[in-house]
């Protein structure tokens, strides 16, 4: 994967996160994952996200990791 290629993933990243807060407020959305509404703030604003976020969202979201770091796929895991 080229260097372009990659930066045009991450600054997709951004995009994901505020489509899958979608109404909500940051603030709302922070309290129900258990980070600080500015840890949201910086993520929607382009900083790279920490590990242990991207985990918990695509947890309590059931979101596919595949969708929310590459775009591929379908946004919402299936329930098994």
């Amino acid at each position: 994967m080229t260097a372009t290629a990659l930066n045009r993933l991450k600054r997709r990243l951004p995009e994901r996160i505020a489509q899958v807060r979608g109404d909500r407020s940051q603030r709302q959305f922070a309290r129900e994952l258990g980070v600080f509404q500015q840890n949201v703030n910086r993520y929607e604003s382009g900083t790279t996200p920490h590990t242990d976020f991207l985990i918990t969202l695509a947890l309590k979201e059931s979101i596919s990791v595949d969708w929310l770091l590459l775009g591929k796929g379908k946004m919402r895991r299936s329930n098994r």
